[in-house]
């Protein structure tokens, strides 16, 4: 495994395989948000480099987390100027190699956008103006469908995914007649397709947040209650139990033991829900997420498809940037838009 050296600036040109995810790497001596977003940038890079891909687990979720610590590393640029690409040359060469490529694009452009300049790009209006081309009369999106939960396994994921990216989008991109109109179309599949998962439940709740009238207030007490009920004695949470999920392997799902990602999630959509940063458990939560960063500076969470890559822990690192960010960060601007954060 290469050793990740926090003060060393990661880029493309000089990228390094940034290790396995392994749930035998020893734990961090000490807490440090640099060695967390050191990783993000490798393993973002990397992912770019050999896949040239725009993956919900790795580089949609860096770009989502990276600017909450800081957005002018030449990594983050790099992986921006490669999700612009994917817009502006490909599509227009190519086209998308799903439906769900335009979604994600969509909303980690438009995240990007509002942790950054706090402007909507043009790049960004593109790619948001394209996702209701391909949007389906009831409202939803063909996902992919890879067994690969919770975010490539149910068509449900890409419906809150679309309206997150129109919630979070600056510039009132909202209020356009597209945005408008794609919106009422989510909202009736949502209404129609309840979350097949808590975690689904967490996803609804966060695009709630940004869009409103997603969930009746009493949803989200319920929802929010089952959400923390599944904290573990540890301070944790465990990414098994947030739904019903069958492994490829034909392993048992881990639900004993909290990880990165369960963890993460559960505070941060805790936290979009209106939960205080005060709250007793998600204080815990975050000692738990402070206690438990692995060496490398990531968070291992195991994957819920099979024992192999656990890519799944790319997407609970940047989730628990977020997180704390979330928590720790809200006397400057808020985790969900970049405004001053008004829920304390």
């Amino acid at each position: 495994m290469t050793p990740i050296d926090a003060a060393e600036p990661v880029t493309l040109a000089r990228v390094a395989y940034p290790g396995a995810n392994a749930a035998s790497e020893p734990l961090s001596k000490e807490f440090s948000l640099a060695k967390a977003v050191s990783f993000l940038d490798s393993a973002a890079l990397h992912w770019q480099k050999r896949r040239r891909c725009i993956a919900c687990h790795t580089d949609a979720a860096y770009l989502m987390s990276r600017p909450l610590v800081d957005s002018k590393p030449q990594a983050h640029r790099e992986v921006r100027k490669f999700a612009e690409k994917l817009v502006n040359e490909r599509w227009e060469k190519q086209g998308p190699r799903w439906d769900a490529e335009v979604v994600v694009a969509a909303a980690t452009l438009a995240a990007n956008d509002a942790q950054t300049t706090g402007q909507l790009h043009r790049v960004t209006r593109k790619a948001l103006d394209r996702m209701w081309t391909v949007q389906r009369k009831d409202g939803g999106w063909n996902w992919l469908k890879c067994n690969w939960p919770p975010m490539e396994s149910d068509d449900h994921y890409g419906a809150t995914l679309a309206a997150i990216a129109v919630g979070i989008a600056p510039g009132g991109y909202a209020r356009t007649e597209k945005a408008r109109t794609g919106m009422k179309h989510i909202r009736r599949y949502l209404a129609g397709n309840p979350p097949p998962t808590l975690h689904h439940k967490g996803m609804v709740l966060w695009a709630d947040s940004l869009c409103g009238k997603l969930v009746t207030d009493q949803q989200r007490k319920v929802w929010v209650g089952e959400l923390a009920a599944l904290q573990k004695p540890d301070g944790g949470w465990a990414l098994a139990t947030l739904g019903e999920w069958k492994r490829a392997d034909g392993q048992k799902q881990d639900t004993t033991n909290s990880d990165g990602y369960g963890t993460a999630f559960v505070i941060y959509v805790l936290r979009q829900a209106g939960v205080p940063a005060s709250d007793a458990r998600l204080k815990r939560g975050i000692a738990w997420l402070k206690s438990n960063q692995r060496a490398s500076g990531r968070w291992f969470t195991r994957s819920l498809y099979k024992d192999s890559k656990h890519y799944i822990s790319h997407a609970g690192t940047a989730m628990a940037v977020m997180a704390i960010a979330a928590c720790e960060n809200s006397s400057r601007k808020s985790s969900r838009t970049g405004k001053p954060d008004r829920r304390n």
